[in-house]
């Protein structure tokens, strides 16, 4: 374990978001099936207008898919790509979806009409692809171990940032704020960019290969794992605020910051485990998948959170005390 400076103050007043006691209740998840091969990455849309939030999922078996985020109903399917989808994410407002993909293309899509709006074809295996908060421009990277960023009304000309400097596959992508872009490659290091210049801004070396990372449904929190440890960075000033080291091979992780829990997904075993955030124990651990899970992430409201598995399902826990969604 090696902590830094605690500069994301967490709550820490013995409650939950909804009053109740800090605890993660053991409820039978909801299982989303429609996926016929392993589930790559998921990601939830903020909270907008009339409580609702949407929740996207990339995998191999080509079709990345829409579901309501608080029922896991099947809204549709993106359908034009021709490889498996590693990575699919949502703009802010929801109206775009961006998906990375095997076939050498991020494909930028309608997601109330299931139209492909914009192909952005590359040489390699894309991994990542995100938005800029406002969803005017995209950025992807992926086995070109080239970071690009493509304004999306002139995608035609990307900017390239780094040049020549990943060295290994960029996994994940993380636009933290208007001007910084993070980077999380296959050559142990975690790279921040400021999208302006296109200069290195602060880069930090983990030990093993990246699994995820991932910014925080606050915004103010990014998490990320390699091997067998978690690490949480304050969004803003990119400081390292706490590295955890578990006993499993750790692929995805999520931190509930009011309940000061946070849950991880491995490649080495099929079960959801959840750990108290200071005093690093694990609390809890979750059966229901059959395959390694690669993808967890919490809802806006953090009700609950979803976790993504090579056995091709989804699956909604509920973590909160009050009846939600489909449980009553």
């Amino acid at each position: 374990m090696n902590s830094g400076s605690p500069t994301v103050n967490l709550p820490n007043d013995g409650q939950s978001s909804n009053g109740g006691p800090i605890q993660a209740p053991r409820v039978v998840p909801l299982t989303c099936h429609g996926h016929s091969r392993p589930v790559t990455h998921l990601s939830f849309s903020p909270m907008l207008a009339d409580d609702e939030y949407y929740l996207i999922s990339a995998c191999k078996d080509n079709n990345p898919m829409l579901r309501d985020g608080i029922t896991g109903d099947w809204i549709g399917t993106f359908l034009g790509h021709k490889g498996a989808v590693w990575q699919a994410r949502l703009s802010n407002d929801a109206a775009l979806a961006a998906t990375a993909s095997a076939d050498f293309s991020a494909k930028i899509w309608d997601t109330f009409t299931g139209e492909c709006l914009q192909t952005l074809q590359h040489n390699h295996i894309v991994r990542a692809a995100t938005f800029s908060p406002n969803p005017t421009h995209v950025a992807t990277g992926g086995q070109e171990k080239r970071l690009r960023v493509y304004d999306l009304a002139h995608s035609e000309t990307p900017m390239e940032i780094g040049a020549q400097t990943h060295t290994g596959t960029i996994k994940s992508i993380v636009w933290s704020d208007p001007n910084t872009i993070l980077s999380a490659s296959d050559d142990r290091k975690l790279r921040w960019w400021d999208n302006r210049s296109g200069e290195l801004v602060t880069k930090f070396d983990v030990d093993e290969l990246i699994g995820s990372c991932e910014l925080s449904p606050e915004g103010n929190l990014i998490s990320a794992t390699a091997g067998k440890t978690v690490y949480f960075f304050n969004a803003q000033s990119r400081q390292l605020i706490k590295s955890i080291s578990t006993a499993y091979e750790v692929s995805s992780v999520a931190l509930h910051q009011q309940t000061r829990r946070f849950i991880t997904g491995g490649s080495s075993d099929t079960w959801v485990r959840v750990y108290d955030y200071d005093t690093e124990t694990e609390l809890e651990v979750y059966k229901g998948h059959h395959g390694s899970i690669w993808s967890v992430s919490f809802s806006p409201d953090g009700r609950l959170y979803a976790t993504g598995s090579e056995d091709g399902t989804i699956k909604l826990w509920k973590y909160t005390n009050q009846p939600y969604g489909l449980w009553k």
